[in-house]
């Protein structure tokens, strides 16, 4: 306390000063509109910067707000493709070429199993948003897995990392395909089976799906061949592809639901009893 009184003593003159000096602002402030005016210009110039930096906190809290609103606009430009001509769309996007009868939606992951043998992911969509069994279900990278059941607000998707998944798929340069399964070991790498060894592969190779059925279209992103060998026959590849999607850490996805599906299955099912 003593240094304090010490400190005003030495000072006193200074801190006179200072005072008589801020006493003599103010009134010229008050009594001069010109600086008035610069006043408040300088004042406002403060409080701009401080409200934009409290902006810039806001918005690093709202990233996931800002995030949806983004995954609701590209689902909605996915959805659009199919008004462009598909020979259009392929020169200018390196992806799949979505055809009309399939519509994307977003959702949330809300669990995400990956270290078992069979895993499952659920998903925050169901039967009220039109999300039902055998949709197709993928991010902007590839493939993550299929709907197997749904209730009125969730989903549970088969994931591409279970023993039960098999999914056609097939090399993007050429139009041999076989079946995807998991062989229960690395969660980021999947095993393309039944390619024949007439095949010409490489590793690093693309790998899409083959379009075969009603629950993916044709081109979406697999993985790259990460290395190959032959069957003890001979016959076919065994080769392991290393997932474009970290199925470790996966947050927003879409649903694919094809508009088709029910008259497709009814010529299935037709042809089949004839």
């Amino acid at each position: 306390m003593q240094q304090i009184v010490n400190f005003f003593i030495r000072n006193k003159n200074f801190l006179l000063f200072l005072l008589l000096l801020f006493i003599s602002l103010v009134l010229t402030i008050q009594s001069h509109s010109y600086h008035k005016s610069k006043f408040i210009s300088s004042t406002n110039f403060l409080s701009g910067g401080v409200y934009d930096w409290s902006y810039n906190i806001t918005k690093y809290f709202k990233l996931a707000d800002y995030n949806k609103r983004l995954l609701s606009e590209n689902a909605y430009l996915r959805n659009q493709l199919h008004l462009l001509d598909t020979d259009t769309v392929q020169q200018y996007i390196d992806t799949a070429s979505f055809g009309r009868p399939f519509t994307f939606s977003k959702a949330l992951v809300i669990r995400n199993d990956y270290n078992k043998i069979d895993n499952y992911i659920l998903i925050d969509k169901g039967k009220k948003d039109s999300v039902h069994a055998d949709m197709g279900v993928v991010t902007d990278k590839g493939i993550i897995g299929i709907v197997e059941q749904t209730s009125n607000h969730y989903s549970r998707v088969i994931s591409i990392l279970n023993s039960n998944s098999e999914i056609n798929a097939g090399l993007k340069k050429t139009n041999h395909y076989g079946t995807l399964t998991w062989d229960g070991k690395d969660p980021n790498i999947v095993q393309l089976e039944a390619i024949p060894r007439q095949a010409p592969i490489k590793k690093g190779d693309s790998i899409i799906t083959a379009g075969y059925s009603t629950i993916f279209p044709k081109g979406i992103g697999i993985g790259i061949i990460e290395d190959f060998d032959l069957d003890q026959n001979n016959s076919y590849y065994n080769i392991n592809v290393k997932l474009h999607n970290d199925m470790t850490n996966i947050g927003f996805v879409y649903t694919i639901k094809n508009n088709n599906r029910k008259e497709i299955e009814s010529l299935l099912i037709e042809g089949e009893t004839n």
